[in-house]
């Protein structure tokens, strides 16, 4: 695959269902084999579903106070994809965290001990999230089978530029260690490295401030 000349970047609907289970299948292949979900769910199969569901209910809610982004490719299929937090959408109406929660619920029901360390890293995660207005990245995949490709920096680049015009940081968080390079190169530096579950893998927030 050629790097930018294959896909376009274009808004996605999350209120499209369509478009939403597009979502949420790239995002389902694009984490099944990262740390934090494999040491939630190692069964492949459970695992796969549980990524799916939990994708799925995570971007509808999210809909309405973010930013949407896919690459498609030239035959219009979804290859990656990027949900932005708008500025001073953070913490969502308590209503919008119920029906997350209650899909994360749905997600990991199969295995039990992963609903509570799931919650102990949400938890965390939630006491060190800056509440300033900035731009929050939620989530940001792209197709296992296109990675390299140019496709995360096209569906970084509209909003880092925003964020930069508008003076504003941008934020989000990682569980992979191979994305702290990867990210550093965009400008954003590691500010906490957390471990809620002793037996499981950590996590990293990172925050990448305007430039001029």
């Amino acid at each position: 695959m050629s790097r930018r000349e294959s896909f376009k970047v274009v808004r996605l609907d999350a209120a499209d269902r369509h478009q939403l289970e597009e979502l949420a299948t790239v995002a389902a292949r694009a984490f099944h084999f990262d740390p934090f979900f494999v040491h939630l769910c190692p069964p492949h199969l459970l695992r796969s579903r549980g990524l799916s569901l939990f994708w799925r209910s995570q971007a509808a809610g999210y809909g309405p106070f973010a930013e949407t982004y896919g690459a498609r490719g030239e035959d219009g299929r979804l290859l990656g994809a990027a949900i932005w937090i708008k500025p001073e959408s953070y913490p969502l109406p308590a209503s919008t965290q119920l029906r997350q929660s209650l899909g994360a619920v749905r997600a990991l029901i199969p295995r039990p001990r992963a609903l509570i360390d799931g919650t102990r890293y949400l938890t965390a995660l939630d006491k060190v999230h800056p509440h300033e207005p900035l731009w929050y990245l939620a989530l940001l995949v792209a197709d296992p089978a296109v990675q390299r490709s140019g496709i995360g920096t096209a569906l970084q680049e509209p909003v880092l530029a925003r964020a930069d015009e508008e003076g504003l940081p941008s934020y989000l968080e990682t569980q992979n260690p191979a994305n702290l390079a990867y990210y550093g190169r965009f400008g954003y530096e590691t500010v906490e490295e957390l471990s809620p579950v002793p037996a499981g893998p950590p996590l990293w927030t990172m925050r990448r401030q305007p430039r001029p």
